[in-house]
C-alpha cells in the first residue's frame, strides 16, 4: 500500500500552514492508497482459519474487485479496527473454483502500518498473476477468520473476439433517499462487469439532496463525525464511505462483481467545478467560495475515493500540474468487441454559465472558445481513443446528460441541465462533430446524473441554436445514447411530490410523452423510477434494459420490473423498441 514516493503511512495528511495553493501540493501531504503487490506465498499458518467464524465482525465492509485488466484485477477490503493487530499478516487467496480447492495464487501483506493509515482498507494488484478472461473466485483470511468469497474477472485478451459483453450499469445513490435492493438484482445478473458512472456517495448526512416527494427511511440515518450536515474533511468521506459500504446488498453487488468506476460531483461537492481565477475547487458548499478550504476538501475527498474504490488510476507524483498527476480517465479493451471510455467531467470543467439557459444564451457562439468540461488535454484524448477505435462498439461512459435536454417549444425553450453538455456546447460540437466526420460505427454512450431513464439519438446538430446557426434543423444521427437510472436518488417525479397515487398515474405516462414531444431525438424518457440498467453488446447488436426497483423495501425481494428496453442493430444508427420481449 506505500506509494513508493518516500511517505510514511499515516492517518491524517501531514500539512503545513502554506502548501495549499495548488490541489497538486495538496496531495503531496497525502500518503496515497496505491495498491500493494503482496508477497507471495505457500499455504502456511496465515491461510488457516475457522470456517464457522463470521466473517462480518473481521472484515465489515466485506470485498469487492475492480480495475480489471487482460492478466489481473484490484481486490479490495477493509479490516474493522478494533480486530486490527500491528504485525499480524493479511493473507489472500485466489482460486478457480468458489469451493477454494483449485487455488492459483496465495499472497500476504505485512506492512501493516500502512493498513492502519488508510482506515484499514487494503487493495492488492493482481496485474500480471492471473488468465485473460477468466472468472476467479478470492477471499482474505485475518487472524483466523476468512473473507466472504468473492468473485472476479479479468478482461479479454486485446486480440480476443468474445462473442458478447454484458454491463450491469449504475449510478446515483442516496443513502438517506431509499434502500439499495436494485444492487441485490444486479448481484444476480449474469454480466460480466458493473459500470458506477458516479455519485456512488451523497456528501450529507442531512436532508440537503431531497424533495418534495421524498420520504424518511429507518435505519438510514447518518452522522458526520465533524459535527457538521455537509462534509468537512477527510474523517467525513471516510466515514460515508464506510457506511454505504455496509449495506447488505451494495456488498453483494461488489462481492458477485468486478467494479468499473468512474466519478461525479457528489464523490467530493455538489456541482463541483475548477475556479481558474483562484486556481482551486469550487462549487455548492458552505464554505464553496474558500479556495485554501476547498483545496484541502477535494484532496481529503479523492484521498478517500482512492482507499474505498478498487479503481485502478494513474498518479504521477511527478507531474507539474494536476492533470499530469492524477488521472481518472482511462479505457478499457474487451477484445475486438468492445472499447469502453472513462472521462473525469469535474476536476477540468468551468464554472456553469451564470446566463439563463434560453435558445439563444446555450448555443457555442455564446461561449468562449477555450470553455471546457474535460479540459484539452483530455478531450483530445477521448475524440483520439473514439476516431481511433478498432473494435465493433465505442462506448463512452459519460457522467452526465450528452445529448440536449429541452423544455418548451421554439424560442420559449430552456435547457435547465446545465451540468450537463447543454452548459458546455461549444466543447460538446467539437467532439459530435468530429466523430462524425470520422465515420465511427456503433457509437454509444452510457450516462447518469439526471436520474431518469433515457434512450436518445446523438446527432451532428439539433433544431435551435443549441449547436450553433439558427433554426438548424435535425442532423444526421452519429450515435446512440442510454441512460441509467438512479439507484435511489432525487428525480424528477419525487422532486414534485408526483411518484404516488393518481399522481403518479397521471404524470408518468404524461411526462413520457412530454419529454420526447420537445425533444425529437429522445426516443424514451422515464423519471418516475428507480433501479438500473444491463447493457449488452455482441457482434449482432447493441441491447439496453432499463430495470425499476422498489426503493422503499429494504428486501431482497423489492419489486423488479423492465421499464424499457432497446436494441441498436451493429452498423445501424437505429433504436428498436423491444420492450415487449423483456416483460
Amino acid at each position: 500500500m506505500s506509494n513508493g514516493f518516500g511517505l510514511e503511512g499515516r492517518d491524517e495528511p501531514s500539512r503545513g500552514e502554506d502548501d495549499h495553493s495548488e490541489l497538486l501540493s495538496e496531495l503531496d501531504s497525502h500518503d496515497l492508497a496505491v495498491a500493494t503487490n503482496p508477497m507471495d506465498a505457500g499455504g502456511g499458518a496465515e491461510f488457516e482459519f475457522d470456517s464457522q467464524a463470521d466473517p462480518t465482525g473481521t472484515f465489515p465492509q466485506s470485498v469487492a474487485s475492480g480495475g480489471p485488466t487482460s492478466t489481473g484485477v484490484i481486490l479490495w477490503t477493509r479490516i474493522a479496527p478494533d480486530v486490527f493487530t500491528a504485525g499480524e499478516p493479511l493473507a489472500v487467496q485466489v482460486a478457480h473454483d468458489e469451493g477454494m480447492e483449485e487455488i492459483v495464487y496465495n499472497g500476504l501483506i505485512t506492512d501493516t502500518v500502512e493498513i492502519r493509515a488508510h482506515d484499514y482498507t487494503v487493495k492488492v494488484d493482481l496485474d500480471g498473476n492471473l488468465d485473460p478472461d477468466r472468472e476467479y473466485h478470492y477471499r482474505f483470511i485475518y487472524r483466523d477468520v476468512a473473507s466472504r468469497i468473492g468473485r472476479c474477472r479479468t478482461l479479454p485478451h486485446p486480440e480476443d473476439s468474445p462473442e458478447s459483453i454484458r454491463f450491469a450499469v449504475l449510478a446515483c445513490q442516496n443513502f438517506l433517499n431509499g434502500y439499495f435492493p436494485a444492487y441485490h438484482h444486479a448481484a444476480s445478473e449474469d454480466v460480466d462487469f458493473l459500470i458506477h458512472v458516479g455519485d456512488f456517495i451523497y456528501e450529507s448526512d442531512a436532508g440537503h439532496f431531497k424533495g418534495l416527494g421524498s420520504y424518511d427511511y429507518p435505519n438510514r440515518e447518518k452522522s458526520l463525525p465533524s459535527g457538521n450536515h455537509r462534509v468537512w474533511d477527510l474523517k467525513d468521506y471516510r466515514y460515508l464511505y464506510r457506511t454505504y459500504r455496509s449495506d447488505q446488498f451494495l456488498q453483494e453487488a461488489l462481492e458477485s462483481h468486478t467494479l468499473i468506476a468512474g466519478w461525479d460531483d457528489h464523490e467530493m461537492i455538489n456541482d463541483l467545478y475548477w475556479d481558474k481565477e483562484t486556481d482551486a475547487p469550487a462549487g455548492d458548499h458552505p464554505r464553496g467560495d474558500d479556495p485554501e478550504f476547498m483545496t484541502k476538501l477535494i484532496a481529503d475527498a479523492m484521498h478517500a475515493w482512492w482507499e474505498f474504490m478498487p479503481a485502478r488510476v494513474d498518479y504521477d507524483p511527478n507531474g507539474e500540474k494536476l492533470q499530469e498527476r492524477f488521472q481518472l480517465w482511462r479505457s478499457f479493451k474487451f477484445g475486438d468487441l468492445v472499447t469502453l471510455i472513462l472521462t473525469d467531467e469535474r476536476l477540468f470543467r468551468d464554472p456553469p454559465r451564470e446566463a439563463i439557459p434560453t435558445v439563444d444564451n446555450v448555443g457555442p457562439h455564446r461561449e468562449p472558445p477555450g470553455r471546457t468540461m474535460l479540459g484539452t488535454e483530455q478531450r483530445e484524448w477521448l475524440i483520439d481513443t473514439i476516431t481511433g477505435s478498432e473494435t465493433t462498439w465505442t462506448v463512452w461512459a459519460d457522467e452526465v446528460l450528452t445529448v440536449p435536454f429541452r423544455l418548451g417549444s421554439g424560442p420559449l425553450s430552456i435547457y435547465p441541465v446545465q451540468g450537463g453538455w447543454d452548459g458546455y456546447t461549444r466543447e460538446r460540437m467539437r467532439i459530435i462533430e468530429t466523430v462524425a466526420a470520422a465515420d465511427v460505427d456503433n457509437f454509444v454512450t452510457l450516462t447518469g446524473d439526471l436520474h431518469c431513464y433515457v434512450a436518445a439519438y446523438q446527432q451532428t446538430s439539433y433544431p435551435g441554436r443549441i449547436t450553433g446557426g439558427e433554426g438548424v434543423a435535425q442532423g444526421e444521427r452519429c450515435g446512440v445514447e442510454f441512460m441509467t437510472p438512479a439507484v435511489t436518488s432525487l428525480n424528477v417525479a419525487e422532486a414534485l411530490h408526483l411518484t404516488r397515487g393518481w399522481r403518479n398515474k397521471i404524470s408518468e405516462p404524461l411526462f413520457s410523452w412530454l419529454v420526447p414531444a420537445m425533444n425529437p431525438h429522445i426516443e424514451f424518457f422515464d423519471s418516475h423510477n428507480w433501479g438500473y440498467s444491463i447493457v449488452e453488446f455482441t457482434r449482432d447488436d447493441c441491447t439496453y434494459v432499463g430495470y425499476a426497483v422498489d426503493k422503499t423495501v429494504n428486501s431482497p425481494d423489492a419489486d423488479r420490473t423492465v421499464v424499457a428496453a432497446y436494441r441498436v442493430p451493429e452498423g445501424e444508427v437505429h433504436l428498436e423498441d423491444v420492450t415487449d420481449e423483456y416483460r
